[in-house]
């Protein structure tokens, strides 16, 4: 489950050299050469983190930032800026930065700067695993095992087992589903979380003695 992370420099060069970086890492990212799309973006995808320039055409960074906070979003910020005196770093702090690093930069440091505030703000996202009862997810790997066998998932299926297990106890409906694990794909029919459920749980449970996913009629499915 790979995070999220939005990059917001004019200097074409370094916004490349940043992304290619942290995909290595295995994150995932989307670039951008001014804000003008970043807030749209946050509406719309779940964002861990966004690294964001100060020296930007239109909007001045910290000040973006500072009318994101106002808007209550609270993605963490960390500014990497040529902004270097003490005054700009307060600024950059008190506008709502969660960390700030001066450029010219070392790509080293900024990815474990990276990797600490996602720690700190996204504490999942420093586990590799995830259990549930005999079942075992690696959240590095992507892999899935049941009493110690391995069970092989597709994407979807995975995400789809994941999220009801970080919802434990609670009855996802399928709008929900649909939302969080099929996201923007508009290719799908009003059975399509019926049939998903339906493949997974034959998987993960072949002789339905376990029963891990319980269906509530006209509400969802959970799991507990």
């Amino acid at each position: 489950m790979s995070n999220l992370i939005v990059i917001v420099e004019d200097q074409e060069d370094i916004l490349e050299l940043i992304e290619y970086s942290l995909n290595k890492e295995g994150l995932e990212t989307i670039g951008f050469l001014n804000t003008k799309n970043v807030k749209e973006l946050l509406e719309e995808e779940k964002v861990d983190l966004i690294i964001m320039d100060r020296n930007l055409p239109g909007v001045e960074g910290s000040e973006f930032v500072a009318t994101l906070r106002k808007n209550g979003v609270t993605t963490p910020v960390i500014y990497l800026s040529a902004k270097n005196s003490e005054q700009n770093i307060e600024e950059g702090f008190l506008s709502g930065g969660d960390d700030y690093i001066t450029k010219p930069f070392n790509m080293k440091e900024l990815v474990l700067r990276i990797k600490a505030v996602l720690k700190r703000t996204n504490p999942l996202s420093s586990m590799k695993e995830i259990e549930y009862k005999d079942i075992v997810l690696n959240l590095e790997a992507r892999t899935v095992f049941v009493s110690e066998e391995k069970i092989d998932l597709t994407k979807l299926e995975f995400e789809l087992l994941l999220t009801l297990i970080q919802n434990q106890n609670i009855v996802l409906d399928r709008d929900y589903l649909l939302e969080k694990v099929w996201g923007n794909d508009e290719i799908y029919q009003d059975r399509t979380v019926n049939v998903a459920i339906n493949r997974l749980k034959e998987k993960i449970d072949p002789t339905k003695e376990k029963e891990y996913i319980k269906s509530v009629r006209g509400v969802g499915y959970t799991i507990s």
